[in-house]
């Protein structure tokens, strides 16, 4: 798999194209880890408290959710 800083770039440049693998790996890189899933909702928390989720939809999540990951890692 390709690396995180990878990822983060590809999600910069194609926010449509990213899979849930993807976004699952560059969460997890910058500390954040799945809290809870329930049906296609998955919940990410980190040490702080925040709580992200992120709609998982197949092949790819929707760009908001994209979006949403890189405004809360501020990359």
């Amino acid at each position: 798999m390709a690396s995180a800083g990878k990822i983060v770039a590809k999600m910069k440049r194609q926010p449509n194209g990213i899979r849930i693998e993807e976004a699952d790996s560059v969460l997890r890189y910058y500390g954040y880890n799945l809290d809870r899933q329930k049906g296609s909702h998955r919940q990410y928390i980190n040490a702080d408290g925040d709580v992200l989720t992120v709609v998982e939809r197949k092949p790819t999540i929707k760009s908001f959710y994209v979006g949403e990951i890189l405004s809360r890692l501020g990359v």
